[in-house]
């Protein structure tokens, strides 16, 4: 299994790594850079486009390895590429398929990315970004992205993973307001449902498994370029094509089966204790400005992080006390699978809501009267 990880990490991670280096280089003649105002939390003129490292560090990888399982090179065979380990717990007939899915969720993701960096050269009301956000969700759900929640009805299934879709394509984004927070968190994220797909069901799920590895190892290279104080910002075609990967691949995960592995549905609720801080910073921030009488998308400085930073943590410090958050909350829906019952689940539910209980408290102590015309972009 060591070797199938590295091999999904390692090239990505050296890919984003030389290709953000390259977008540094060239964003400026872009017109790509993100400049200080009154609206911005960055001093110094920055580079965007790191968006676009991180889709090529993703889309190369994986479509190498799908020309490989095609065949369409001959002597090349995916096979020869596996463990064997791997390959001997593959369905190679099946596996076709699940790479059409597969594809369609990038294809969307890359639509996402598109408007994302476009709105990154100019910026797009939200009403219109918000829209072909919708018709991507449901374009994905109609290709088979669809949860089930265990409901005899359809169409809860149907509305549910629009809305799951929705709401994690724009959490990532609104977190993409400090060097290194959003990219960590998909990080963390990615990584934790890596190994509850490997690890926690009855059979390794390697396919979903590999992807979110490789989603891994490309945020991990961009972040070599992204660490505070970033050089490069990821931009929103990184936050959207990352927010709808996490989401789609999240769908088409197993993480439960029926009759085998952990014995309760208890397991169902590891997407949202890994996924508990952006979903709680979403939910806060949304909450906020609609009783401000806001537009849910005006900017504004009501997150976690801007919190903490007016307590008095530096930036850095405030990104990796999130990251901690993070890595505390998706520890717990790693932990599910090592239960056996919905009274132990409980427990770790608990414990999480303790953790956000916290968060609510330093964002209260942390909340000053401030001008609500000095925003930072989302």
């Amino acid at each position: 299994m060591l070797t199938f990880v590295l091999a999904c990490v390692v090239p990505p991670f050296l890919l984003a790594v030389t290709t953000t280096a390259l977008v540094r280089r060239f964003a400026p003649g872009w017109g790509l850079l993100d400049r200080p105002g009154p609206r911005k939390v960055h001093e110094v003129v920055t580079p965007l486009g790191g968006g676009v490292a991180v889709w090529l560090s993703v889309v190369i990888p994986l479509g190498l390895v799908s020309i490989t399982a095609c065949g369409c090179l001959p002597g090349l065979t995916l096979d020869r590429f596996l463990p064997a380990e791997v390959s001997a717990s593959l369905d190679f007939v099946q596996i076709g398929s699940r790479l059409g899915l597969l594809w369609w969720i990038l294809g969307g993701a890359t639509l996402l990315a598109l408007v994302g960096l476009i709105d990154d050269f100019r910026n797009l009301p939200w009403l219109p970004r918000l829209a072909i956000q919708l018709l991507v969700a449901v374009g994905l759900v109609l290709a088979g992205v669809r949860g089930t929640v265990f409901l005899p009805w359809p169409w809860i299934g149907f509305v549910a993973t629009v809305l799951w879709i929705l709401v994690l394509v724009n959490a990532f984004n609104f977190l993409d307001n400090m060097d290194g927070l959003s990219p960590g968190i998909a990080l963390i994220a990615a990584s934790l449902f890596a190994v509850v797909l490997l690890t926690g069901t009855a059979h390794p799920h390697w396919l979903v498994a590999g992807v979110l590895l490789v989603l891994a190892g490309s945020l991990a290279g961009f972040l070599c370029h992204n660490w505070p104080p970033a050089k490069i910002f990821l931009g929103d075609a990184g936050s959207y094509f990352i927010g709808l990967l996490l989401a789609a691949l999240t769908v088409v995960g197993t993480f439960y089966e029926g009759g085998t592995g952990t014995d309760g549905r208890h397991v169902i609720l590891a997407p949202l204790f890994i996924l508990a801080i952006p979903l709680y910073d979403f939910t806060s921030v949304m909450l906020i400005r609609l009783g401000r009488g806001h537009s849910p998308f005006r900017p504004d400085k009501n997150h976690f992080s801007h919190r903490l930073v007016e307590l008095g943590l530096s930036r850095r410090n405030t990104v990796l006390t999130i990251h901690l958050a993070t890595l505390l909350t998706g520890l717990g829906g790693v932990l599910l699978y090592r239960v056996t019952d919905w009274t132990a689940a409980l427990l770790i539910l608990v414990l999480i809501s303790c953790v956000l209980g916290i968060i609510a408290i330093l964002e209260t102590v942390g909340r000053r009267a401030q001008n609500d015309d000095v925003v930072t972009d989302d």
